[in-house]
C-alpha cells in the first residue's frame, strides 16, 4: 500500500472516529437532566475523537517516509547480492540510485547489470517497511482514537480543545507566509552581498551602462549599471501601463457603480475581472503577434523610420489591458463604500449626477482608488513574459515608446537561464536585481496597504 492510499485509509478512519465520537456525545446529552449539563456540543466531541485518531498518524507517516528509505537501503545492503558492488562510493551509489528507481516503478531499464541484482533485496525491504509503517500507523489511529473516545465524559471540554487546535492551525498557516517572506529576503540579501563584493554598489545602482561580464573589474568597471533596466521597469510598468490602466479602469468602476444597470453590472463585472486570470504568456503572444505589429505600422505611416516591433509601448499598452481589474475592482469597492448620505445630500443641493460624482465620490474614494492604483504598479512592475516576447533585451536609456527597451524581471530570467556559475558577478547581479525589486515592490504594497487602511478607518 503506498503512502497517499494509506493516508486516505487513516482520514476515512479519522472521519469513522468523528462519527462514534458525536454518536456517544449525543448519547450522554439525550441521558442529561438538561442539555446544559454537557459542556461542548456532540460536533466537538466528534473532532476530538477525529484529530486524535488522524493527527498522531499523519506525523508518523512524515517521520517514517523520511527514515524509511535510510533503513530500505541499509536492508538491501545486507543481501548477498550487495557483496558484488564495487567499494567506489560514487559508483556504489549509482547503483543503488538506479535499483531503487525501478524498484519503485520510476525506470524500467538498468544502464548497469548490477543494478538489477539489487532490484529485488530493494523490493522485498520496500515491502516490509511499507508493511510496518502502514501497522504502526492504523494502530495509532485505532489506539488514540479509543483513548480519545474513553475520555468523552459530560464535564471534557472538548470545545476549548478544538478551538485551541483551530487556532494553532491558523497561527501556523499565517507564519508560513511570514517566514516564507523572510527567507526569500535572507537568500537574496546573502547572494546579493557576495554580488557587491565584487561589484560596487554605486556603480551599479547609479551606473547607466548594462552590459554585464562574467569578471568584473576592481571597481566593477564591467557594465553593471543598471540604471537603463530600472528606467525601462518604470517607463514600462509605472508610465504606459498606467497612463491605459488608470482611465480606463476608473471610467469603468464609475459606468459600474454609477450608471449601469443592475443586471448589467452583474453580468460586466466577472467578465471584467476574467482579464486578470488570464495567464501573462496569453498577453505576450497577443502583444508581440497584434499589437506590436500593428503599433509599428502605425509609426512607419507618421514618419517613424527607426520603428522596432519590439517596443515599450506595445509591452505597456498590453500590460495596462492585463492590470485594469486590478484599478477597476479596487476603485469599484471605493466607490460603493462612499457613504449614501454624501450622494444624496449632494444630489439635494442641486448638483448633477457628473457632478456629484466629480466632486463628491470620487474625491471621497480617491485613498482607496490611489491603493489599488499602487497595488496594480506592483504588480506591473513585476511582469516579465509580456516585456520579454513584446519589448525585447535592449538595455536603452530612451523616452521613444516605440523603442526596445528591456525591465528588471526580463534581465534576471536572463541572466538566470542556463548552465550558470554561481561565483561569477554576471550571475550573482540576478540576486542584486531582485533584491532591488523585492524592496520597491515591498514599499509599494505597504504604502498602498496604509492608504487603504486609512480610508477604510474613515467610513466604518
Amino acid at each position: 500500500m503506498n503512502t497517499t492510499t494509506l493516508l486516505i485509509l487513516v482520514i476515512g478512519l479519522g472521519l469513522l472516529g468523528w462519527v462514534v465520537g458525536r454518536a456517544k456525545a449525543a448519547r450522554l446529552v439525550a441521558a442529561s437532566s438538561s442539555k446544559g449539563s454537557v459542556h461542548s456540543l456532540p460536533n466537538y466531541h466528534g473532532w476530538y475523537v477525529a484529530l486524535w485518531g488522524v493527527v498522531p498518524a499523519i506525523l508518523f507517516l512524515s517521520i517514517w517516509n523520511i527514515v524509511s528509505p535510510a533503513l530500505i537501503t541499509d536492508a538491501a545492503l545486507t543481501s548477498p547480492a550487495a557483496e558484488a558492488l564495487p567499494k567506489d562510493g560514487f559508483t556504489r551509489g549509482s547503483i543503488l540510485a538506479e535499483a531503487r528507481s525501478i524498484a519503485n516503478g520510476d525506470q524500467t531499464k538498468a544502464f548497469n547489470p548490477l543494478s538489477t541484482s539489487m532490484v529485488e533485496p530493494y523490493q522485498a525491504a520496500t515491502s516490509y517497511y511499507q508493511t510496518i509503517g502502514m501497522v504502526a500507523a492504523l494502530l495509532l489511529v485505532f489506539a488514540c482514537g479509543a483513548f480519545a473516545w474513553l475520555k468523552i465524559k459530560p464535564e471534557l471540554r472538548a470545545r476549548t480543545k478544538i478551538e485551541r487546535v483551530t487556532m494553532m492551525t491558523l497561527l501556523l498557516a499565517s507564519l508560513i507566509a511570514i517566514v516564507t517572506t523572510i527567507g526569500i529576503f535572507v537568500s537574496l540579501i546573502f547572494e546579493s552581498a557576495r554580488f557587491f563584493s565584487m561589484v560596487s554598489p554605486i556603480d551599479f545602482l547609479f551606473g547607466t551602462e548594462w552590459n554585464p561580464k562574467a569578471v568584473a573589474g576592481p571597481r566593477g568597471e564591467s557594465g553593471f549599471g543598471a540604471i537603463p533596466l530600472f528606467w525601462g521597469t518604470v517607463f514600462i510598468g509605472a508610465i504606459i501601463a498606467m497612463i491605459v490602466a488608470i482611465p480606463l479602469g476608473l471610467m469603468s468602476a464609475i459606468y459600474l457603480t454609477q450608471y449601469a444597470p443592475p443586471t448589467f453590472r452583474a453580468w460586466m463585472k466577472p467578465i471584467l475581472e476574467v482579464l486578470a486570470g488570464v495567464p501573462t504568456v496569453v498577453y505576450g503572444y497577443f502583444a508581440a503577434l497584434t499589437v506590436a505589429p500593428a503599433l509599428r505600422d502605425f509609426a512607419v505611416s507618421i514618419g517613424i523610420s527607426n520603428a522596432s516591433s519590439e517596443s515599450a509601448l506595445a509591452a505597456g499598452v498590453v500590460m495596462g489591458i492585463m492590470i485594469i481589474p486590478f484599478v477597476s475592482s479596487m476603485a469599484d469597492d471605493s466607490i460603493a463604500a462612499v457613504p449614501s448620505a454624501m450622494r444624496d445630500g449632494s444630489l439635494a443641493m442641486g448638483a448633477t449626477k457628473s457632478e456629484t460624482i466629480k466632486k463628491v465620490l470620487i474625491p471621497a474614494a480617491l485613498p482607496g482608488v490611489v491603493g489599488g492604483v499602487l497595488l496594480a504598479v506592483s504588480r506591473a512592475i513585476g511582469e516579465t513574459m509580456i516585456v520579454v516576447m513584446a519589448a525585447g533585451l535592449a538595455a536603452n536609456m530612451t523616452a521613444n515608446p516605440f523603442s526596445s527597451v528591456t525591465t528588471v524581471t526580463t534581465q534576471i530570467v536572463q541572466l538566470l537561464t542556463g548552465d550558470q556559475e554561481f561565483d561569477s558577478p554576471k550571475t550573482l547581479a540576478a540576486f542584486a536585481l531582485g533584491l532591488v525589486l523585492f524592496i520597491v515592490t515591498l514599499l509599494l504594497n505597504l504604502i498602498a496597504l496604509r492608504v487603504v487602511k486609512k480610508y477604510r478607518e474613515a467610513y466604518e
